[in-house]
């Protein structure tokens, strides 16, 4: 085999594939020229003796994770070392959830939920213009880019509390038809949000069906996740269905709880569905969501805890109901003094976390928000708390699934054809750890912990982290034309 000087021998390592179904294996892996060369239980005997080479005796050589749900589309400009992804075995990135993307919104007031995602940085008019800024700045991974159907809507409409009329509806399909065009992969939509909540079946249906043209996929956030999820959950499944396309329900949840429990119906009408149309999920481990302030989330129910606030930064990782209290208010009207911010919020009961995660149609997703002043602890924690806690402490998940879930599961969903697996001729982005170790360290409290038990990292086959240090930043904008292959 001619071997390069790009070429690296991962020796002895546990591999996990990506796929879920096949075994680990104790074997070596090459590296060459940023792609998996080749792969073997006695690779190195077949090599040079004089071939750089790693000894990865009782570590996991896995395919580097996907976050399927990330809101990085900022962070890879003004934060290119994306530390908390990298850190815990991330290599490539899914961006523009919820509707909410950079591209193409123009703006220097960003509304909510806008603001989420930055509070400056909305310049780029164009998905090439946002990913020519993102490789001007080095990214540590790899970003896949939809485009929001909330942007559009900012972009393209003056007013908000209504459908889109023929003309702004015409605008919002020729500038998404543009960015698919240029690369992203798909659409996504937050109806949820109040900027987006009224546009109806036919203005969703018209842009989804420009992304199925273009091979796209449709990420949803659902319109309720609370009393009405069902009925959310079948909107947003006809839409993709008529058009065409695969859907992804994001973060999915029971949200409330007068909801607990029903991950049972949930999920038995999400199987139904996925009978006759492409259909997943992502889901992330924690018991809280993350999102902007709202006053018709402040029940006196749900424990809230701040992550930022534009009137009051100084109390960011504060209770909501410690904060009314001693402001004599009621949790409403704090947060209204408040605004604008965000905020955890504990709506989830672990059953229903723990049997969406487990489902094999979830993968993994963090939803984190890397601009917030106490974030909630799964933009760092994410990823190794699915395999800490819901494979080895609680056994919910083997070290295959769990992998599978972070890995292949989402490379498939996003069409990224040489990610996610431990395959020759695959990218070379790759994750290295111990198994026993492996762990977040981020809480609520002290969220900006890096997880433990990562010894390495490559993206397009560069080290880029090892045992708690950054090195080398080989990530890129990755698309169906554009994506390793």
């Amino acid at each position: 085999m001619a071997l390069s000087s790009c070429s690296l021998l991962l020796h002895g390592a546990h591999l996990v594939d990506g796929t879920g179904t096949t075994p680990a294996w104790q074997g070596d892996l090459l590296i060459q020229d940023g792609r998996i060369a080749a792969l073997g239980a006695q690779l190195h005997r077949e090599l040079d003796p004089a071939l750089p080479r790693r000894d990865c005796a009782g570590l996991v050589l896995a395919p580097g994770f996907i976050d399927a749900h990330s809101h990085d589309d900022a962070a890879l400009i003004t934060g290119p070392a994306m530390t908390a992804k990298l850190s815990q075995g991330v290599c490539t990135v899914v961006t523009g959830n919820c509707g909410i993307s950079l591209v193409p919104l123009l703006t220097e007031e960003p509304a909510p939920p806008m603001n989420l995602l930055a509070r400056e940085q909305f310049r780029y008019g164009s998905f090439a213009a946002w990913r020519d800024a993102v490789h001007a700045a080095r990214p540590a991974v790899n970003a896949v880019g939809l485009i929001g159907h909330t942007a559009l809507r900012m972009r393209c409409m003056a007013r908000w509390d209504r459908p889109a009329n023929p003309q702004e509806l015409a605008a919002m399909c020729e500038l998404l038809d543009q960015a698919l065009a240029q690369g992203a992969m798909g659409l996504s939509s937050g109806v949820f949000y109040t900027p987006a909540a009224a546009a109806d079946r036919a203005e969703l249906l018209a842009l989804a069906r420009v992304a199925a043209q273009h091979g796209g996929v449709y990420a949803v956030h659902l319109r309720d996740e609370m009393a009405g999820v069902l009925a959310a959950i079948e909107e947003a499944a006809d839409c993709a269905h008529q058009a065409g396309l695969p859907l992804v329900i994001s973060h999915h949840k029971c949200a409330g709880r007068a909801q607990w429990g029903r991950s049972l119906q949930t999920l038995a009408l999400i199987e139904r569905l996925a009978q006759r149309q492409a259909l997943g999920l992502d889901v992330y481990p924690y018991l809280a969501g993350s999102t902007v302030l709202r006053e018709d989330l402040a029940d006196g129910l749900t424990p809230i805890r701040l992550t930022w606030s534009s009137a009051h930064p100084e109390l960011a990782g504060r209770w909501l109901a410690d904060i009314a209290a001693e402001w004599q208010l009621s949790e409403p009207e704090a947060v209204a003094r408040l605004q604008p911010g965000g905020a955890c919020y504990f709506q989830m009961h672990e059953d229903d976390v723990s049997r969406i995660l487990a489902h094999p149609l979830a993968m993994i997703g963090s939803d984190g928000l890397p601009h917030d002043s106490v974030p909630h602890p799964r933009l760092w924690g994410a990823f190794a708390r699915v395999w800490s806690h819901y494979g080895r402490e609680r056994g919910l998940l083997t070290l295959e699934q769990a992998v599978h879930k972070m890995s292949g599961l989402s490379a498939e969903r996003f069409g990224l054809r040489d990610r996610g697996l431990l395959r020759q001729g695959a990218a070379a982005d790759l994750l290295l750890f111990d198994a026993a170790r492996f762990s977040d360290r981020a809480d609520y409290a002290t969220p900006c912990l890096p997880a433990d038990g990562v010894e390495a990292v490559w993206v397009n086959g560069e080290l880029a982290w090892e045992r708690g240090e950054a090195k080398r930043c080989a990530g890129r904008v990755l698309s169906r034309s554009v994506n390793g292959a």
